[in-house]
């Protein structure tokens, strides 16, 4: 009972920490494995966030290829001038004013007048400035594209590993609600049993029959069978807890497993008894290590890209509410702009040394997973063969122990075992009994985990 325990701590102490969330839908949910794996995929929240990172990636794509298409931008500038600058042109001869005939030094001095004042501005006004520019050419914006679309791919992939890893984490946690639950099953039987015989044990020793010990061995054995389940029935509500939080359900919802354990036993447990082929490069694993390793190589591009020319072009059109007398402003406008980087004293040149470096480390990751998946699936097959071989053995010790419990109570009920005899072979029965449903656990999560790593290569 002890791996039981464990098993049960470990995939149910993280899982409590988090809240269930709610849905509406109250109706009562009957689920195989099968069933539980495709609902869970629909509704668990870190696969819904993989999701969302597909379109946030996909947006991202949108965003960076849209740095290259026609930029149409309106800037639009209110000002007020509190004293508005004036132009004139000094005095002028007016004509009009000089007499008829004779004209005289004076009469012309008289007839210069002071010319008006040209105001070089509107006290307010209001100006509008559209702006479409286009880029021409930029290679860092066409690394840019490539990196985008490795960075969707790396998301792809993240969502795939997620699903597998839920799909084991709720066949694990299936896998516990039902073995904890066929052990409350047997010991249930035992306990009745047990009970039968110590209400037949008091009669007898009522009438003298058996000593008050053996009375009293047979109420303790029956105690601690009902302790034992009790204590796998409050582990089987927290197990069936954890496995509605990894349903994305509500714990208040009913769920109904309707795989039995002698069936999940039944279904495959032989399947991974012959090594399959395992292809390291179908890995999800490896496919994103491959990626990020893509994702090293177009940094070191777009460092290298930095050196390119940046070429842009744009066209201008400013409107304005107020005209001015004089207005200097160009309505229209047409421009390209080139930036060519000449000198940035070793800044870049250490920049492409950096992303180089990081290259190389890329590539050694590559590596090291590759040999991590291949001792991962090695191991892996090395668990299930050997869960497999302890289940066959615990089995028939299960079964060999429980014969002779089963004529241990019959021998007691007939008066030629002693309480000792009885207590010895139920502590048996009961270990026997730990060892079987713990190799059953075992066996069921060492084939969950290898569904996942092979989930790529069938």
């Amino acid at each position: 009972m002890n791996l039981i325990r464990k098993c049960l701590l470990t995939v149910i102490i993280p899982g409590l920490v988090t809240p269930g969330f709610s849905q509406d839908n109250k109706e009562i949910l009957k689920l195989s494995i099968s069933e539980a794996q495709t609902y869970a995929l629909q509704n668990n929240r870190s696969v819904q966030s993989s999701r969302i990172d597909i379109d946030i990636a996909g947006k991202k794509v949108w965003e960076t290829i849209a740095m290259g298409l026609p930029q149409l931008n309106l800037a639009t500038n209110y000002q007020h001038q509190f004293v508005v600058p004036q132009l004139s042109f000094g005095p002028y001869l007016d004509v009009n004013s000089l007499p008829e005939g004779s004209i005289t030094k004076a009469d012309i001095l008289s007839a210069y007048k002071a010319s008006p004042a040209i105001s070089l501005g509107v006290k307010n006004n209001t100006t509008f400035d559209f702006t479409l520019s286009q880029l021409i050419f930029s290679g860092e914006y066409i690394v840019g594209l490539q990196a985008t679309k490795v960075f969707k791919e790396i998301s792809e992939k993240t969502l795939v590993k997620t699903e597998a890893q839920t799909k084991e984490s709720v066949a694990g946690t299936y896998h516990l609600v039902l073995v904890l639950g066929e052990n409350i099953r047997v010991l249930s039987e035992s306990l009745k049993a047990i009970e039968q015989m110590y209400g037949d044990m008091v009669k007898m020793n009522r009438q003298g029959f058996n000593e008050e010990t053996d009375v009293d061995q047979i109420k303790i054995n029956k105690t601690n069978i009902q302790t034992l389940i009790t204590s796998m029935e409050s582990q089987k509500d927290v197990s069936v807890k954890l496995l509605k939080f990894q349903l994305g359900v509500d714990f208040g919802q009913e769920v109904i497993l309707t795989d039995s354990l002698p069936g999940v036993i039944n279904s495959g447990n032989m399947e991974y008894l012959t090594s399959p082929a395992f292809n390291v490069e179908t890995s999800v694993d490896y496919q994103m290590i491959s990626n990020l390793e893509k994702a090293s190589a177009l940094s070191l591009k777009r460092e290298q890209s930095k050196v390119l020319p940046t070429l842009s072009a744009f066209y201008r059109r400013h409107e304005q509410l107020n005209t001015p007398a004089f207005n200097f402003a160009v309505k229209d406008m047409v421009g390209v702009s080139i930036n060519v980087p000449i000198f940035s004293s070793g800044m870049r040149a250490s920049k492409i040394s950096q992303a180089r470096f990081d290259l190389e480390k890329s590539k050694l990751n590559t590596e090291n997973v590759s040999q991590s998946l291949i001792m991962e699936y090695e191991s892996a097959m090395n668990s299930y063969k050997t869960a497999f071989s302890n289940f066959v053995n615990n089995r028939e010790s299960m079964m060999l122990s429980k014969r002779v419990y089963d004529k241990t109570i019959i021998k007691q009920h007939e008066g030629v075992s002693s309480s000792f005899e009885l207590t010895q072979n139920q502590n048996q029965f009961l270990t026997a009994e730990s060892n079987y449903y713990s190799s059953v656990l075992s066996l069921l999560n060492a084939k969950a985990k290898l569904d996942r790593i092979l989930s790529n290569n069938k």
